[in-house]
């Protein structure tokens, strides 16, 4: 019998492309440095990160039937992750993601999950018309769902009965799409990552630092908020009050995807029976290893 999912991960699978030079970079800069392509979007990154802590990830997510699609299921397999309810598409290609990176942090981005976009609420079919579960026999476990989604889809996730069981973790991919996550601050549901400036185009706000923000987005309705800050002080926050934290002082080698290490991390955490403080420590830890270079992409 084929183990069950321990977590379902939806959202974007995709290549990232990142080119990254040790040098200071503005805009227009032209530079020599690496250029890489690995697998990527933030439902594989917390995929593979859930991964390497020993738990089995569920992918739901769009990726074309192309040589590019192929090869990173291919990759999504040996590397432990359930891809057998993926949404295969005959006429959308598979998304990918560029990014440039200096010593100084990323200095652009640009995110083509339009086949995600296209595909819609066909990757939601296994979970709402059987196997993983229905409307009358919700999905029970835990989600991890990216702002990658189109709104409306969100929005119907929010309300929609066969996530009415489900642990949900959201993060909105980017703050080009917080929000996208306003849904779920007005349904009072899941639990919300999001970094300090997300939080505050949530709020419609600006931030001090994470312990403000959290508890501005529980005021504003959230149920749980985790704000993060780059390497600052980061917060959780729920009904019982919102804790603290500060990340380990790190030399920074890499961004892209720190964010979903972080989360991934979080939920690793507390799925192991760690409390809150323990769990937001241990994600912050594993978040400064990951862009000093000292955990695999």
């Amino acid at each position: 019998m084929t183990r069950a999912p321990d977590i379902l991960c939806i959202g974007s699978v995709l290549w990232d492309v990142i080119g990254r030079a040790n040098l200071h970079m503005t805009v227009g800069s032209d530079v020599p440095g690496r250029i890489t392509r690995i697998p990527g979007g933030v439902a594989l990154n917390i995929a593979m990160t859930l991964a390497r802590f020993g738990l089995r990830p569920a992918l739901l997510s769009s990726v074309g039937r192309d040589s590019q699609g192929d090869e990173l299921l291919a990759e999504c397999r040996a590397l432990g992750l359930d891809t057998d309810h993926v949404y295969l598409s005959e006429d959308l290609p598979t998304d990918r993601y560029m990014a440039i990176e200096g010593v100084n942090g990323l200095i652009a981005a640009i995110a083509d999950a339009h086949s995600l976009e296209a595909a819609g609420k066909k990757i939601l079919r296994p979970l709402i018309d059987g196997p993983l579960g229905t409307a009358d026999a919700p999905y029970p476990g835990a989600v991890a769902l990216d702002g990658n989604l189109t709104e409306s889809l969100l929005s119907e996730i929010a309300d929609a009965p066969a996530f009415a069981a489900a642990d949900l973790r959201i993060a909105p991919a980017s703050p080009g799409k917080a929000l996208r996550l306003m849904p779920f601050l007005r349904a009072g549901r899941g639990t919300l990552y999001v970094n300090l400036e997300e939080a505050g185009l949530l709020c419609q706000q600006t931030f001090a630092d994470a312990p403000e923000a959290a508890a501005a987005l529980l005021a504003r309705g959230a149920s749980r908020a985790i704000v993060t800050h780059g390497g600052e002080t980061c917060a959780d926050g729920t009904s019982e009050g919102v804790i603290r934290a500060c990340p380990p002082k790190v030399l920074v080698t890499r961004i892209t995807g720190a964010g979903d290490t972080f989360m991934a991390a979080h939920i690793a955490a507390e799925r192991a029976g760690k409390d809150r403080p323990s769990a937001l420590s241990h994600a912050l830890k594993a978040a400064a290893a990951y862009v000093s270079g000292d955990m695999p992409s």
